[in-house]
């Protein structure tokens, strides 16, 4: 046998004997199995909500069990073990067959797909995805899909940390498919981070304080004191000074006038003030012109 021909034998085998236990084990509670294939056999795991009806009286049931791998899927020394589901609301298989036997029972299908998700939520799963197909409410088929919470569907992530259950409600119109997809609350979703504020040590935080201390204490401990300044200087340096302007002569108002540009101009020169600039005119023309401005010498 091809390797390829080996690894479809073995999924058609795990498919078949989950649709052989959940129809045996029903009543049980049945949430999923796992197979475990090593050198001493292959070891089976079977979830359930009651594993003491698994069992049976005596060990009757998982004997029949046993003895059915070998001779209906011709298991080489299979060996059961039966474990509890904690809380069957994060089991996606107990959910699919919870939600398929109310819609059996003639609850409507919007409500009990609303009632599935609020619990499942409720437990703590971070996402979950409920399917629910077949003839609902008309002559076609359609699908209805209650969404909550984050939902992996693409990629090696989706294959593993997603929980898949599938079960069929049979009515009188045909059959209807609930598929459940649940997200654990246990696991690490991937490409999700959050920051983590780290704590110093207390040696650090103690060495800070001190800092702080020191460095408020420091400023006080080495301000020098001021010498004591005798009363005489304290009121000299108090009283005010008065400035007197000083008086203003002709003889400085001529010597203002006459600006170091106007020496090459000979005759008398009028003088006047037009707004804040300083005018003057010579003798023998009749414009005004600014005082600062520079004046041509007279070429002798």
């Amino acid at each position: 046998m091809g390797v390829e021909r080996k690894f479809v034998k073995n999924g058609l085998d795990k498919a078949q004997m989950a649709e052989y236990f959940g129809k045996q084990l029903e009543r049980a509670g049945y949430g999923g199995m796992s197979i475990n294939r090593t050198p001493m056999g292959t070891q089976v795991t079977i979830f359930a909500e009651k594993p003491g009806m698994i069992i049976g009286k005596g060990g009757k049931t998982i004997h029949k069990l046993t003895h059915d791998l070998e001779i209906i899927f011709h298991i080489d020394n299979p060996q059961i073990d039966v474990q509890e589901v904690k809380i069957p609301e994060l089991n996606a298989q107990m959910m699919a067959s919870r939600l398929a036997a109310a819609i059996e029972r003639g609850l409507y299908f919007r409500k009990a797909g609303h009632n599935m998700l609020r619990r499942i939520m409720e437990s703590g799963a971070l996402g979950c995805e409920i399917d629910i197909a077949g003839k609902l409410t008309g002559p076609r088929k359609r699908t209805e899909k209650f969404v909550a919470g984050n939902m992996l569907h693409a990629g090696n992530p989706a294959m593993e940390l997603v929980d898949k259950g599938f079960a069929i409600a049979i009515k009188k119109l045909g059959i209807i498919g609930c598929r459940v997809r649940i997200v654990p609350p246990n696991i690490k979703l991937p490409g999700r981070f959050k920051t983590v504020e780290v704590a110093a040590p207390e040696a650090a935080r103690e060495a800070r304080k001190e800092g702080i201390g020191e460095l408020v204490k420091a400023p006080t401990e080495a301000k020098p004191e001021a010498p004591a300044q005798p009363k005489a200087e304290i009121q000299a340096q108090a009283t005010p000074v008065e400035i007197k302007p000083e008086a203003i002569t002709p003889e400085t108002e001529t010597q203002s006038a006459q600006s170091p540009e106007s020496e090459g101009h000979t005759g008398e020169i009028e003088e006047r003030n037009h707004g804040d600039v300083v005018e003057h005119k010579h003798a023998g023309y009749d414009y005004w012109h600014p005082a600062s401005r520079v004046h041509k010498k007279e070429e002798s």
